[in-house]
């Protein structure tokens, strides 16, 4: 019996949440195989099986913290080959044609398709399980059609529908029962005519009800229907997962470990709107790469930041260590949580290269695989509420950096120019920096560089 701990996670981590078993108990895995995976504060780790065997115990339930060398199950390896062989007495059912046994298939059809987990986060399955819900009734809107917890309280809020459906679904399925019924049953009493009268007490309910048990095997969904508003549907509880922990953790240590400032301005989005509608599909042709204003900003922060390098160093006791290197750090937002990955030099990358970083690393934060050299060592950091809508807002700077810098929506707003009114594509942006080494003076310049740099994008191409 080999006993399945948990790996090595990564520097200065020490515990994770088992987010998703993808083994069942008495199931037989191959040799690297993945059977478990582990949310930490930072990635997604997979454990797989060191050899061939059959999972026989899952010592962890998900949703459970568990902490480094823990035992997760346990694998048999002697059970590998009777594993493989059992299998074999699958072939005696096809010779079965019997027209009575015709509808099996269909049900085996979405037993065999209920097996398979749906793909949903941790905070998902553990409200559906609460809930009574059958997560693979639930649709996904998550990338790839994962089903996230606001996707199983709409779900559950939307119970009478549910419900509805159903009835409807037993409804159809009484008939289809119904039907065979009289072909065997009455079919002596039918021809004569006097014996019309009685055509409806062929499908007495009798007969009929115990096939439409088989057809509905969920009798909870009917009292949910009954009961609109349970007590669980009012309030839940949701432990915090290992990474949700860990960003409220963070982001106190910010508040309370940095003299929190934040100052503001805005930039007339107007030249490099029209730059990258001009330049936008040539470069997607050519490069495969579709250009958005992040790395526009990117590289105008870059150069900013070497002009104000305190921007871009760091506190360590009482001394300042300064970076002669950008690490850029991109906020993305991620069904599991908020991850910063940076970009390694950034400052000593063009553009294209940096936009292409830029997608994959979302790519990967967004598929939960993201590795541990794409969270640590970044210098700085950008973040975009615009995206979702923001108009203003004071980041939270990204300890142990001295600063970030929030981006928001682009939106047209009427602007004095030359003493005329003009309607231009103002967007705010807003650096919050730790005023212990920032003084106010270099904040306000290292935020007007980037202005003068995205209002004048030609610019960035003479540094």
């Amino acid at each position: 019996m080999i006993s399945i701990k948990v790996p090595p996670l990564g520097e200065s981590i020490v515990e994770a949440t088992v987010s998703r078993w993808l083994k069942q108990e008495g199931e037989a895995v191959s040799a690297g195989e993945t059977l478990v995976e582990l949310e930490t504060d930072k990635v997604t780790v997979e454990v797989p099986a060191t050899t061939s065997g059959v999972l026989v115990r899952r010592a962890q339930k998900e949703g459970d913290v568990v902490t480094l060398g823990a035992v997760l199950g346990e694998l048999d390896e002697t059970a590998a080959g009777t594993a493989a062989a059992r299998p074999a007495p699958a072939p005696p059912a096809p010779p079965t044609p019997q027209t009575h046994e015709a509808p099996a298939p269909a049900g085996a059809a979405t037993a065999a398709a209920r097996e398979v987990p749906p793909r949903a986060s941790p905070g998902a399955r553990r409200l559906a399980a609460d809930e009574g819900v059958d997560l693979a009734e639930v649709p996904g809107t998550g990338r790839g059609g994962v089903v996230s917890k606001p996707d199983v309280v709409e779900y559950v809020g939307g119970g009478q529908r549910a419900a509805a459906s159903d009835q409807r679904a037993a409804t159809s399925g009484q008939q289809a029962v119904s039907e065979p019924r009289p072909a065997s049953i009455p079919t002596p009493a039918a021809p004569p005519a006097a014996q019309a009268p009685a055509a409806p007490a062929a499908p007495v309910p009798t007969p009929a009800r115990p096939p439409v048990a088989e057809t509905q095997p969920k009798p909870v969904a009917a009292p949910a229907s009954a009961v609109p508003h349970p007590p669980s549907e009012r309030e839940t509880r949701e432990k915090m997962s290992t990474r949700r922990k860990r960003i409220a953790e963070h982001l106190l240590e910010s508040q309370h470990a940095t003299a929190h400032l934040t100052t503001f301005n805005e930039i007339d989005m107007s030249a490099v709107s029209s730059l990258r509608e001009r330049i936008k599909e040539r470069v997607e042709k050519e490069r495969g790469v579709k250009l958005s204003f992040m790395p526009f900003f990117v590289k105008a922060a870059c150069q900013a930041l070497e002009a104000y390098p305190t921007v871009n160093a760091q506190i360590d006791g009482d001394s300042i260590v300064y970076k002669h290197y950008v690490n850029m750090g991109i906020a993305v937002a991620s069904d599991a949580g908020l991850v910063v990955p940076n970009i390694k030099d950034a400052d000593r990358k063009g553009m294209i290269e940096v936009s292409s970083d830029i997608v994959a690393l979302a790519k990967r934060a967004r598929d939960g695989k993201l590795t541990m050299d794409d969270l640590t060592g970044g210098t700085f950091t950008i973040t975009n509420g615009g995206v979702f809508g923001s108009l203003v807002s004071t980041p939270i700077i990204n300890y142990p950096q001295v600063a970030i810098l929030g981006l928001h929506k682009i939106q047209d707003r009427p602007i004095a120019v030359n003493g005329s009114v003009v309607i231009k594509p103002m967007m705010y942006v807003a650096l919050s920096y730790d005023h212990r080494i920032i003084d106010g003076q270099q904040a306000v310049l290292f935020l007007v560089r980037i202005k003068e740099l995205m209002e004048d994008p030609a610019t960035m191409l003479i540094n």
